[in-house]
């Protein structure tokens, strides 16, 4: 028996929202794993902040309308899973990584806003560090600097304490 109509307009209406909310749409096809392997997918996902959908293609296709996401609609085709994410790099990297490691998630392709990823799109997409990586990379330029400045601006009295300690020796 299949879905009510009432159950289908609130999974077009969940999906819209996922696709008005969410910067990064990964659409995979995920026959073959098992529910213990999407449950592993989805928990990894989450835990970047991420998430996993199994989506019937026509409510995704019609949930896609109005959206920066409109242009990925002919990647809907099979069982298809979809991965979305706020960062812009989440969904990517996570689902690139678990696709590597288990051959049965096909990445289709995806969405960056109104840009359109092909699989090696969302490859080249995956290689790039996440919001949080790059923010703390900025915050350890940002705290360098200053430490490299007071190491460079005591350099001269260090030197001047040694000459001087070197000099008393001598004379003493």
């Amino acid at each position: 028996m299949g879905m009510s109509r009432a159950r289908k307009e609130e999974e077009i209406v969940s999906l819209n929202q996922r696709f008005t909310n969410d910067e990064l749409v990964v659409v995979t096809h995920y026959s073959g794993l098992t529910v213990k392997e999407i449950t592993e997918l989805r928990n990894e996902l989450r835990q970047n902040g991420a998430s996993f959908k199994v989506a019937k293609n026509r409510l995704a296709q019609r949930a896609l309308k109005g959206t920066k996401f409109e242009g990925i609609s002919d990647l809907f085709a099979g069982p298809t899973g979809i991965a979305t994410s706020k960062d812009p790099v989440a969904a990517a990297k996570v689902t690139y990584e678990f696709a590597r490691k288990n051959e049965k998630l096909v990445i289709l392709g995806g969405g960056m806003g109104a840009t359109v990823l092909d699989p090696k799109g969302v490859e080249a997409l995956a290689q790039l560090p996440s919001l949080d990586e790059i923010r703390s990379k900025l915050v350890g330029l940002l705290v360098a600097a200053p430490t490299k400045l007071v190491g460079v601006l005591q350099a001269p009295a260090r030197d001047m304490v040694g000459v001087t300690k070197a000099y008393g020796e001598k004379q003493g």
